[in-house]
């Protein structure tokens, strides 16, 4: 089995994919949490985006680094036994791979909502990213996960997503799930999931608290 390094950060959503999927397939990896702020000239040499997360692989006696979360996940549904997190059915597997970059859509709008010191532009982030869970409402079952009984890589995207929201819940309601008692459960009951949990650091709340102080954000002033 090819012996597998995790380069990640400590808050990136995109890393915690990763981990997740690596987590539920049962597959040993070496995690590697590198600085973004100061990247080490190694991990430039390995990254052609300089971006986390990389997966790097050794293979017959060479080292082959992937880059982009959504490729590492499929890389490792394709590769490594255990659960399966993607349909077998072609057409629900795509439609799959799109609500997952779906997920990348609303992480986009996170960031801006994290670190905009202008009330205006976090408002219309609030009012975007409460859009995109209706249209997530709409598309939710039964549950308990987005397929159904089954823990799927879409499951492994919206995850890192909830997570930022246990922080922000703590400063205010921002009332972005208050029509979507589907994904509230779903919400709910992937924060309960070992790998969900154990995707993160004990640290991982103070450290996004501390990136919030950092970038002024106008989330923290609604506390008041």
């Amino acid at each position: 089995m090819a012996a597998l390094k995790l380069i990640s950060h400590k808050l990136c959503p995109y890393v915690q994919r990763a981990v997740i999927a690596l987590t539920e397939k049962g597959v040993p990896f070496e995690r590697i949490d590198i600085d973004l702020a100061s990247k080490p000239d190694w991990f430039l040499k390995l990254s052609p985006l300089g971006k986390v997360p990389v997966l790097v692989v050794e293979r017959d006696g060479r080292e082959v680094a992937l880059f982009e979360s959504n490729v590492i996940c499929e890389y490792i549904e394709e590769t490594f036994a255990g659960i399966k997190l993607h349909p077998q059915d072609p057409l629900t597997r795509a439609e799959h791979r799109a609500w997952m970059e779906f997920g990348s859509a609303i992480l986009g709008e996170l960031w801006g909502l994290e670190t905009t010191t202008d009330p205006k532009v976090f408002e219309g982030k609030r009012q975007a990213i409460a859009a995109k869970f209706a249209r997530v409402e709409a598309a939710l079952g039964a549950g308990p996960f987005f397929a159904g009984d089954r823990f799927s890589l879409v499951d492994a995207v919206f995850a890192p997503i909830f997570r930022y929201f246990d922080v922000f819940d703590e400063v205010a309601d921002l009332a972005v799930f208050a029509d979507t008692p589907k994904v509230r459960a779903w919400r709910a009951q992937l924060a309960r999931r070992q790998s969900v949990r154990s995707a993160v650091s004990p640290d991982y709340a103070d450290l996004l608290r501390a990136f919030l102080i950092r970038h002024d954000a106008h989330l923290l002033k609604l506390a008041a």
